[in-house]
């Protein structure tokens, strides 16, 4: 027999998983699988290679199309060296907020997802809520697109999408796109009192971070398209955020590692990026070699993202409009799996509660404020689907 939980008590049960990316979803994927169950609703679970993780999704109500798919992610970033004042794996409430790794990016939108669930079965709904629940959001959008290829073959065709990353409850039409590259430059290792017989992987690794500087620069000098000029910043952006290497002051370093990503404006092709990137690493990589011919620079692509790309009246901007109210335009540069969504010929937009601004911070929270704001959309919702 199904127990009736409220969204409050959703939230709290799937921030008690601590689903780092770096580790299983698995009990919380068994958790909600079950929960589904106990309503009488299927899951399917699309799982990654080594069985590790699974996305999972369900139809709730009638197998017919023109329903709507509300998407999110499991996984959510570590805790470890953040000064947390709170538990981070348990939902703490204090002056109208509520904290907790992942209560807004985005196991708040994913509980009041499920807290649809009865809401659906009660109304009778004559279009069927989707649920979409992926892995690895957050370090690539890995998980979402077998996923969306294996609902395409198994599921009614959704008339729209609703990724619930936050976004104050803006229905948030266009997002940047993302591809990176995990870079391992090897050197030559010498005195470095005879540097020039030898290949510093570090200076040469600089060569390439520079040239990034370099990107950026002019991207930022000149004047942005329309569609561009709706972002902040208003261009295409390229940031190396890790770095590693080398063994001691006095020799040239063997090895660099970094990562280095694009953001991408829509309207930029970034297999464009991607050819500019691995020119300049040809072009360095040749000026390893002329000195040592063991040298090289090994590319690794880590993640590619799909920008979201604006559908003026479209079927997902048209509905979150209807039940937010929202009726400005909004884009923003960080990404999400709806462009994913778009890719598998859905409609999709991106609207959830909570502010970005809290995403990844120690004692991340969300406003009591704007959960109940989600809870107002997912009523106005089922009533739209049973209407």
């Amino acid at each position: 027999m199904a127990t009736r939980l409220t969204a409050r008590a959703l939230m709290d049960r799937l921030v008690s998983f601590p689903t780092v990316s770096r580790d299983s979803n698995l009990a919380l994927i068994d958790w909600v699988e079950a929960y589904l169950a106990s309503w009488g609703v299927t899951s399917h679970r699309v799982w990654n290679a080594d069985r590790t993780k699974a996305s999972l999704y369900a139809n709730v109500g009638p197998m017919v199309p023109g329903g709507v798919v509300l998407s999110g992610h499991t996984d959510v970033v570590p805790v470890d060296g953040q000064a947390w004042t709170s538990d981070p794996w348990q939902v703490t409430e204090r002056d109208g907020r509520l904290y907790g790794r992942g209560t807004c990016d985005m196991k708040g939108f994913d509980a009041l997802a499920l807290w649809a669930v009865p809401l659906a079965l009660e109304a009778g709904v004559k279009r069927p809520l989707q649920i979409a629940l992926s892995y690895d959001e957050e370090v690539g959008c890995l998980g979402a697109p077998p996923m969306i290829a294996d609902m395409v073959k198994t599921l009614p065709k959704a008339a729209a999408v609703v990724v619930g990353e936050p976004s104050m409850m803006k229905a948030v039409s266009g997002h940047k796109g993302g591809t990176g590259f995990a870079t391992h430059v090897e050197g030559f290792e010498v005195h470095s009192s005879l540097l020039h017989t030898g290949v510093n992987a570090i200076m040469a690794g600089a060569k390439l971070i520079d040239w990034a500087n370099q990107m950026n620069a002019e991207n930022a000098a000149r004047t942005p398209g329309p569609l561009a000029a709706m972002f902040v910043p208003p261009y295409t952006t390229v940031h190396v955020g890790m770095i590693s290497g080398g063994t001691a002051h006095n020799i040239t370093a063997k090895d660099c590692r970094f990562s280095l990503d694009f953001r991408v404006v829509p309207g930029e092709d970034m297999a464009t990026w991607d050819a500019a990137y691995k020119a300049k690493v040809a072009e360095v990589e040749a000026m390893m070699k002329a000195v040592r011919p063991e040298a090289a620079i090994h590319l690794e692509r880590r993640f590619t993202v799909t920008p979201l790309k604006p559908e003026p009246g479209g079927a997902s901007e048209a509905l979150v409009r209807r039940l937010t109210g929202d009726n400005d335009s909004h884009v923003v540069s960080y990404g999400t799996e709806a462009g994913q969504f778009q890719d598998g010929g859905y409609s999709a937009i991106v609207c959830g509660p909570g502010d970005i601004a809290q995403a990844h911070q120690p004692d991340e929270f969300i406003s009591v404020a704007q959960f109940e704001a989600g809870q107002e959309f997912m009523r106005r919702l089922v009533a739209e689907l049973a209407g």
